[in-house]
């Protein structure tokens, strides 16, 4: 009564296969590995030098500070509320 046989496991996974279906358990596995493989990529960049990083250039579609925005945005909301 201590361990499962290899029939249980067997029914078991005929159990699931049915509940979920081929299709729904491959994906899940691909996400999974997905997710495993971007967090051990991110671990390995988050080993690195810190120094590196601090000096990383913002991402596009950022501000890094407000000497780099141009000067002549307006901003539009602020313009229409006064």
């Amino acid at each position: 009564m201590g361990s499962f046989s290899i029939w249980h496991w067997l029914i078991v996974l005929l159990i699931v296969v049915m509940v979920f279906g081929t299709k729904k358990l491959k994906n899940m596995g691909s996400d999974l590995g997905g997710a495993v493989k971007g967090f051990k990529d991110g671990m390995k960049d988050g080993a690195g030098d810190s120094s590196a990083a601090s000096a990383a250039p913002a991402p596009p579609g950022q501000v890094a500070n407000s000497q780099a925005a141009d000067k002549t945005t307006i901003d539009v909301e602020a313009k229409q509320k006064s």
